[in-house]
């Protein structure tokens, strides 16, 4: 009778339900969807065209959930945030489309104290076991590979991998192109098109297999490279945010510049300075 009473889309395009799913009265279910055995969805949860849930799949809470997604078996989206702070409010996941989500994934709502929303946008992969926090914002074309964990306030910028196994600490920012090794703690923001690794993050340089895999050329990635070698030389104390302004005033690639102003941005620190402070 649940079932029945969703909005469901009509016609050929209406993909299919499992007699042994449960779905609440509310919940929106767009054309194209399928929703395999023993999935159960709640009735403030809107799934956008095309979306596949394998089995055994749980969304609840207030989530939209895009196109051509699919979710894999014991993923559970859009549960209550544990943070203490957490008072029952109405908050938000959103997740973008093309979206690879894989077994026992979890990711929460967002809560009032943090913006009420946690984003995360197309075309991610998110392995076995990784977890998105309440308050997170993860961008596109990401990868948390197995068991990856962000803590709340993550942010994620474009193109992003996080090893297995590793956990990025509340309210640090990984920024695009970045790439997070496996076993790895990052307690501080990791600067865009970086390489980190290690028991606790260290930075190691450029993500330069990552950056060569995207078509970026030898011209800017030399740019970056001598920016780096700027920013965290050993033998240059000046402070770290002087050195991003002096950085951002005479470059013009746009890449070099979005380096600059994320450390100048950073609240929290910069992997690779203030690991040694």
């Amino acid at each position: 009778m649940a079932r029945m009473q969703a909005k469901v889309a009509s016609g050929k395009a209406a993909g299919k339900i499992h007699p042994t799913a449960i779905v609440e009265k509310g919940a929106k279910i767009g054309a194209g969807v399928v929703v395999g055995p023993y999935c159960v969805i709640g009735g403030k949860v809107e799934i956008g065209a095309d979306t596949r849930l394998v089995s055994h799949v749980v969304l609840a809470g207030r989530l939209k959930l895009g196109k051509n997604n699919v979710v894999y078996p014991f993923a559970s989206l859009g549960q209550p945030s544990p943070d203490r702070k957490y008072d029952g409010e109405d908050t938000l996941l959103q997740i973008g489309d093309g979206n690879d989500i894989r077994e026992g994934v979890t990711m929460h709502i967002g809560t009032a104290a943090g913006g009420g929303k946690t984003l995360v946008g197309h075309r991610n992969l998110l392995m076995a076991g990784s977890h998105v926090a309440h308050d997170c914002v993860v961008g596109d074309d990401c990868i948390l590979a197995n068991y990856a964990q962000l803590a709340g306030h993550v942010t994620l910028g474009d193109k992003v991998v996080v090893g297995g196994l590793s956990g990025i600490h509340q309210r640090v920012r990984v920024g695009s192109h970045a790439i997070v090794g496996g076993h790895t703690a990052v307690d501080y923001d990791v600067p865009p098109f970086a390489s980190v690794a290690g028991r606790r993050a260290t930075l190691k340089g450029l993500n330069l297999v990552g950056l060569r895999r995207r078509g970026f050329d030898k011209e800017l990635i030399h740019a970056l490279d001598e920016a780096y070698d700027f920013l965290f030389a050993a033998d240059d104390e000046a402070p770290l945010q002087e050195k991003a302004q002096r950085l951002r005033k005479r470059v013009k690639q746009p890449e070099v510049r979005l380096l600059a102003e994320f450390v100048m941005d950073s609240q929290r620190g910069v992997t690779g300075y203030d690991e040694e402070n």
